[in-house]
């Protein structure tokens, strides 16, 4: 093994951990108030009411896929009865359709910020190289599914030998890098480019993922009231209206 495979597979995950263990402490105390999603809501709404959820939902699954495939061991399934055959189908099918979702989601988002110029300008340099590496991160994961596990050999790459033990092993400091050695390339830059986002998450808009969203799915979207019709009601109340005497009223005010 070599000191760069040694570096990529040890210590640059634990280095992209810490950067993102310190940095979400540092945002959440001296940052507060820039712990938001910067919404650009307001600019345009269409194309964001049908790609955000669209993204955030795949996301969902996405985390729930990963979790699961990283997480629990080969053994653990199949001693519930659970066939590798069947894990792989389990895993493939909802995750393949999850990944549709978050491509097309993540694409409507883009062609959102690029193509409105009032989306655009609000876009700050942390947003742009957040978007670049997001991308590369989700990209690199949809095509190491679909050329290894929907097109690869039949019953897909294992990565429940390889990368989820490397995974699990390195979380409890005891780094088996030749692991990751094994794993096809695709999952590789997969890797790397998923730990390269984790380490600049804190400094981007991607904070908002901690901010307990469970209410997203019943989130109403904000209304902005026209300029114009606000103008025109104040115009109509500052107005003088009409003042109608009687006669009896101002004999009574002369007397008075």
């Amino acid at each position: 093994m070599t000191g760069i495979e040694a570096f990529l597979w040890v210590a640059f995950p634990w280095l992209a951990i810490a950067a993102f263990v310190i940095g979400i402490i540092w945002r959440w105390r001296y940052d507060q108030m820039g712990w938001t999603t910067h919404s650009s809501q307001i600019y345009e709404s269409k194309l964001l009411r049908l790609s955000s959820p669209l993204f955030h939902w795949g996301m969902v699954f996405v985390v729930i896929g990963h979790l699961m495939g990283l997480a629990i061991p080969k053994g653990w399934t199949r001693a519930i009865g659970i066939s590798d055959h069947a894990y792989h189908l389990i895993a493939t099918i909802p995750g393949t359709i999850a990944g549709v979702a978050v491509v097309l989601g993540i694409l409507g988002l883009l062609y959102r910020r690029v193509v409105n110029r009032s989306v655009f300008l609000s876009t700050a340099t942390s947003d742009k190289v957040m978007y670049i590496l997001l991308v590369a991160a989700l990209f690199s994961g949809f095509i190491a599914t679909v050329s290894t596990q929907v097109f690869g050999e039949p019953g897909g790459y294992d990565y429940r030998e390889t990368i989820s033990p490397w995974i699990r092993q390195l979380l409890i400091f005891n780094a088996q890098p030749e692991l990751m050695v094994q794993a096809p390339w695709q999952f590789k830059v997969h890797v790397l480019a998923g730990f390269t986002l984790i380490a600049v998450w804190p400094f981007t808009r991607l904070v908002h993922a901690f901010s307990a969203p469970v209410g997203y799915s019943t989130r109403p979207y904000v209304v902005y009231r026209s300029r114009g019709a606000e103008v025109q009601s104040r115009r109509t109340e500052d107005q003088w209206s009409p003042v109608r005497s009687n006669a009896a009223q101002l004999k009574r005010e002369k007397m008075l």
